[in-house]
């Protein structure tokens, strides 16, 4: 059994069609079509139910999936802790997209040793995530606290879960937004304002979760509105809609302390507001699968925040 036409085969199994799997592997439909022959005859047996559009999994087709997730997952291990950092690496993180732009740079820092390795971050919700981390498309998975409590369907005994710290909301405005210019900054270098002076101007804010992607409206970034009602201006499940409202000077918003590194935003410290919102973060991977570079993956991500 060939692995490359294992991952052709992983791949065809979870696509709509033979087309879509062939994008996926920059390979030609017919090329993707003769690799599942090929293992097909390797194992003796039909693996698809084939129609005129599409392919459909049978039985046998169905228990293979099921194994080859750890087959190739053992065959990318037993490489990467042979070859080491010349070892050629596909390294797939999937997590809501909040906080990959929170591990970016950690992470391509992580992986300057491994010149042959490319990084992929895609962006997902976190349940979503962890059933990709089970189905073996990802390698690890970026997910909030909140989730780890509760191990939901996808959760397995075999996961490991780094600890990443935590994320605490901040209100963010834009340089040039008119409420930066009424206020001073204090000892403490912010620019503090009142609940009064801060809820005279027009918010964004997401209609879904940035972390889970449950529709919760304007609960959704983690500010209190039955304490301190907003006017909700604009509203975008996009991350970069979302900070295009706020760099304009349009609207003010609540959002993680690390979007201050970015030198248009500024943050405002409301002396009068009584709740916080933080989140714990944590890469979730699985022990028994990860090649030596995940665990100094791992290793190097929790000694960032310690």
């Amino acid at each position: 059994m060939n692995l490359s036409d294992l991952r052709i085969f992983v791949s065809a199994a979870r696509r709509p069609s033979l087309g879509a799997a062939a994008l996926e592997m920059h390979l030609t439909p017919s090329a993707v079509s003769k690799a599942l022959k090929r293992l097909e005859d390797s194992l003796g047996t039909p693996l698809f139910d084939r129609s005129a559009k599409q392919l459909v999994l049978n039985t046998s087709g169905q228990l293979l999936l099921d194994r080859a997730a750890t087959l190739l997952a053992l065959a990318d291990q037993a490489r990467s802790d042979i070859m080491g950092e010349k070892a050629t690496l596909d390294c797939r993180l999937g997590g809501p997209a909040i906080l990959l732009w929170r591990q970016g740079k950690v992470l391509a820092g992580a992986l300057r040793d491994y010149p042959q390795a490319s990084l992929r971050m895609l962006a997902m919700f976190e349940e979503e995530a962890l059933a990709a981390l089970a189905r073996g498309d990802i390698d690890a998975a970026l997910v909030t606290g909140e989730v780890l409590d509760g191990r939901g369907e996808h959760w397995s005994p075999e996961w490991q879960a780094t600890p990443l710290g935590s994320v605490t909301l901040h209100l963010v405005a834009g340089c040039s937004h008119p409420l930066v210019a009424q206020l001073s900054k204090g000892d403490d270098g912010l620019l503090h304002a009142s609940s009064a002076e801060v809820l005279q101007h027009d918010f964004a804010c997401p209609s879904r979760s940035l972390f889970c992607g449950a529709q919760r409206g304007s609960r959704s970034d983690g500010w209190r509105d039955d304490a301190l009602p907003r006017k909700i201006r604009y509203w975008s499940d996009d991350l970069q809609l979302l900070l295009g409202f706020v760099k304009s000077g349009d609207a003010l918003a609540y959002l993680p302390e690390f979007a201050l590194e970015d030198q248009e935003l500024l943050r405002i410290q409301v002396d009068d507001c009584a709740f916080e919102c933080r989140e714990q973060v944590a890469l979730v991977w699985n022990r028994n699968q990860a090649g030596g570079w995940l665990q100094r993956l791992a290793q190097m991500l929790e000694s960032s925040v310690n």
